[in-house]
């Protein structure tokens, strides 16, 4: 009896992951696919969208920003990974702490900063400017990005052996040389494995392009989101979410390829016999403080911003209603908080089943789950909102009107990033602790629940902690959702306040983004001070 409950128990754990992710992803995208190529009928119309002017001038500006922000990620993130590279421990982890807040920010936060300190620049109108133009989106892309190649390169960088760089240049080769023909072969690989990743969160960006692009530069995601909510237009909409799909598995893919082929550094050396010039370091950091610093300082005084002074109106403002929204400021970040909660509690319940799977699981299935569970990290959040928009509305999941939809699908995006902590640490665990533990009688179900999940469980939290930042700033699928009171976020109510014209309306949707960036910076606080979120690649 006991060994026949055992047995249905281990049934319904292994069968969560799946039906989550069959249910709230994959039928969502199968409906895109339906919509968009059920017929030749609609395969015609498909090729129409594509050929529409609009529609090529959004593929091609897709591609384009996504490539020359890539390169400039690249390009302005080097150096400081290579400084971070040898830095003691201590430091290196504050300053991953620093240079990652920009990267969990909200996206519709970012967009925010930039406006404000485009016009605290001067550069929002006239002759030089930034409003509405691709540099704008370019800049923001950098500085949301900046902390995936720092910090993985960085990373990466500082597990290389120095010595064979010490031995080039005792056979005659100046710092330059030594740098181009050893460091930098060996650095390749994390380079690729960067950039790919900027690139695809370039390729899928939202909320930036909807604000600082503005109607005259359109993407494939803002365009998907104009014919899906604002010309109630889903044919039009799943050709396009079709089209970026395909071009978003083949990154997917290429990335994969690049992480397998990307060898761990055997071993970790924190300092090596000579460090960067103190001018260099200097420089560095002064265009880092500036660049990643410039933006949140700004938003940060734009809120208290007040007529002639300062003042805390625009946050007091944040608890009364304004005609833009169905409910008040205040109460859309506690609700952005509960999403956050519940969102991060079902992740975490399905990131613990997949990675035990993935790690324990026959080969098969470990495949099938490392796969499936991780495809919603590199989909485009419009593209499951969009999915959920068209599939979830008639039985057997009528769902889309469901308070519980939200942190659902806020939960499909935070749940990559509890099995991508936890299952290197579930890999790290010495087999000879579990052998022992079989010796002495432990049944497999025992050592996992003894053994494996204690020591996985700092992982766990990295993700857990990863999963709420992500839930906090979710724009994309949310944007998608009914907007209700009980259903307003905190981004969507910052949407709202921005896209009104009205000083006193950008000022409360300066203080809102305070908000959630003090939020966001603290959970950052969280997972580099939890030892298993100070290593590894990002």
């Amino acid at each position: 009896m006991i060994q026949a409950l055992r047995k249905i128990t281990t049934l319904v754990l292994f069968s969560v992951p799946i039906i989550f992710i069959s249910c709230f992803f994959l039928y969502p995208i199968a409906a895109i696919l339906w919509n968009g190529l059920q017929s030749q009928e609609h395969l015609n119309q498909v090729t129409e969208v594509l050929r529409t002017p609009r529609s090529q001038k959004a593929i091609w500006f897709t591609f384009w920003q996504a490539t020359v922000s890539t390169a400039i990620t690249v390009l302005v993130a080097l150096p400081s990974a290579a400084i971070i590279s040898k830095m003691k421990k201590r430091s290196r982890k504050w300053v991953r702490a620093a240079i990652t807040v920009p990267f969990v920010l909200p996206t519709i936060v970012v967009a925010a900063a930039f406006e404000a300190l485009f016009k605290q620049l001067g550069i929002d109108s006239g002759p030089l400017s930034l409003h509405h133009t691709s540099w704008a989106i370019i800049f923001a892309h950098v500085f949301f990005n900046y902390a995936v190649v720092a910090r993985t390169v960085g990373s990466f960088w500082s597990g290389l052996d120095y010595r064979v760089e010490e031995q080039a240049r005792l056979l005659g080769a100046n710092k330059w040389q030594a740098f181009c023909q050893v460091t930098f072969p060996a650095l390749k690989p994390a380079i690729y494995a960067s950039a790919v990743i900027t690139y695809l969160f370039s390729f899928t960006s939202f909320g930036i392009i909807l604000i600082l692009g503005g109607p005259r530069k359109a993407t494939l995601e803002t365009e998907i989101y104009r014919h899906a909510i604002t010309r109630s237009d889903f044919q039009a909409a799943s050709s396009l979410a079709l089209l970026q799909l395909i071009a978003v598995l083949f990154l997917i893919i290429v990335s994969t390829r690049l992480e397998r082929g990307k060898p761990a550094p055997k071993s970790i050396s924190y300092s090596s016999s000579e460090q960067f010039s103190l001018k260099f370091r200097l420089t560095n950091w002064t265009f880092v403080s500036m660049f990643l610093g410039g933006p949140i300082v700004t938003l940060f005084l734009r809120s208290f911003s007040v007529g002639d002074g300062y003042g805390i109106s625009h946050y007091q403002a944040l608890a009364y209603r304004v005609p833009q929204l169905p409910a008040t400021a205040l109460s859309a970040i506690l609700n952005s908080l509960v999403f956050a909660t519940v969102a991060t509690c079902i992740a975490l319940a399905i990131g613990i089943l997949t990675s035990l799977q993935i790690v324990h699981g026959k080969r098969g299935v470990r495949s099938l789950f490392d796969l499936g569970l991780t495809l919603p990290l590199g989909t485009s959040a419009v593209t499951i909102g969009f999915g959920i928009l068209i599939a979830l509305d008639h039985p057997p999941l009528d769902l889309r009107t469901s308070w519980w939809i939200v942190p659902i699908a806020h939960a499909l995006i935070g749940t990559p990033f509890v099995i991508r902590t936890m299952v290197p640490a579930l890999r790290h665990i010495n087999p000879k602790i579990r052998e022992v533990a079989a010796t002495l009688g432990a049944a497999p179900h025992q050592i996992r629940r003894g053994i494996d999940l204690p020591i996985a469980m700092r992982g766990a939290l990295v993700g857990a902690a990863f999963s709420f930042a992500v839930s906090i700033g979710e724009f994309g699928a949310t944007s998608f959702l009914p907007r209700r009171p009980e259903t307003l976020t905190g981004p969507i109510a910052m949407f709202r306040l921005l896209s009104t014209p009205g000083d006193l309306l950008r000022g409360q949707a300066m203080a809102l983004s305070v908000i959630l960036s003090l939020i966001v910076a603290t959970t950052v606080v969280v997972i580099e001070s939890t030892k298993a979120g100070s290593e590894g690649s990002f």
